[in-house]
């Protein structure tokens, strides 16, 4: 299979380093920086320089591939969907932007390829496990999904360091966010909902943040009295993104939260992901709860040493495309990560790195 990956950051970097090292897929990666392409070039990847806001040079660009894997910032999601459909190419992407997904549906209408966005940690894996969980209850009160991507050892007052796309993290602080309340799915306001929680002797806290129930509303729709999505984080982070946010109104320069989230906050390559699922209900009559938790550490994969959000990104990516490859997926239309049944997914050769496992890129999907 000939996929081509639009974007050569950290995230489209390990997605191509882990498709190669299968020998199941030729990659090739696009992108109009060249200096993101010189190091996928350095391993051996090949490059194309495409400036992927030019909806026709992407077009020209993906003759002769079966794949586009999109792993752009979610403002050019779109653009990109629609040069995958004028290609004929299927597209999966990584995107939180819940209008980006609703449009990416609309060009997904009544299309031979496959269209599957938010095939990531949150959107992506998180929707797809609570679905399973949720489907083994005859009657679900609530389900709670809650996700964090952390340092292991924070330093800052943020108690954060940037391990992702900083303009998906300022996008999922600032966008409403949906959720369902009292069996009606409605808006929420990001930021707030705030909880505390431990697990293993940890503390953490968890807010509303934009995008992370992908299309779960309107597949538990009517079926479930409460849902929904928080982001994790160490106590006090909420308050200090609230201050910036709202009471400084960063949320309506994002360009200059941006620069002062870039030159005041390091990334880290030890950071820890956490996923923290409850689904409540009925099950033969009586009233019980099942949890589902996941750390994923920062760890080498492919050789090579790999932060927490980018196995567990890049992952989810991997083992939704070797499974479409496989045919465990539909083939055509668009695709919920709800449809990816959650035993298949854990064991994939890429979704066992949820559970720790080295990637073993000798055993099929």
């Amino acid at each position: 299979m000939k996929v081509a990956i639009a974007g050569a950051g950290l995230i489209g970097h390990t997605i191509a380093q882990m498709l190669r090292e299968t020998g199941d897929y030729e990659v090739a990666a696009f992108d109009r920086d060249a200096h993101a392409l010189d190091a996928l070039a350095a391993a051996g990847i090949p490059t194309r320089r495409v400036d992927s806001a030019d909806a026709a040079a992407l077009r020209a660009a993906l003759q002769g591939f079966d794949v586009l894997v999109n792993a752009l910032p979610y403002y050019l999601a779109v653009n990109v969907a629609a040069a995958a459909k004028g290609a004929g190419v299927h597209y999966f992407d990584l995107t939180e932007d819940v209008r980006a997904t609703h449009a990416i549906r609309s060009l997904a209408d009544s299309a031979e390829h496959v269209f599957m966005p938010q095939c990531g940690l949150a959107p992506g894996f998180i929707g797809l496990a609570a679905h399973a969980l949720a489907n083994r209850f005859t009657g679900i009160r609530d389900v709670k999904m809650r996700v964090g991507a952390l340092p292991q050892f924070p330093t800052n007052a943020l108690k954060y360091n940037l391990t992702w796309s900083v303009d998906g993290l300022i996008n999922e602080y600032c966008q409403p966010c949906e959720a369902i309340r009292d069996g009606r799915t409605q808006w929420v306001q990001p930021l707030e909902g705030l909880e505390h929680f431990s697990l293993d002797g940890v503390e953490y806290e968890a807010f509303n943040t934009s995008g992370g129930l992908g299309t779960l509303c309107e597949t538990l729709a009517g079926r479930v009295g409460a849902l929904d999505y928080k982001s994790v984080r160490y106590p006090g982070h909420r308050d200090l993104m609230q201050f910036l946010l709202e009471d400084l109104r960063l949320a309506d320069d994002r360009d200059t939260l941006k620069s002062m989230l870039r030159r005041a906050v390091p990334s880290t390559g030890q950071d820890v992901v956490l996923v923290f699922i409850t689904v409540t209900g009925m099950r033969d009559g009586q009233l019980v709860q099942e949890v589902f938790t996941r750390k994923v550490f920062a760890g080498t994969v492919c050789g090579m040493p790999m932060s927490a959000i980018q196995i567990t990104t890049a992952g989810a990516m991997c083992a939704v495309l070797d499974l479409f490859r496989e045919k465990k997926l539909p083939q055509a239309g668009f695709v919920r990560q709800e449809q990816v049944p959650l035993d298949a997914f854990l064991a994939n050769r890429f979704g066992r790195l949820y559970d720790g496992a080295p990637l073993d890129v000798r055993v099929a999907a």
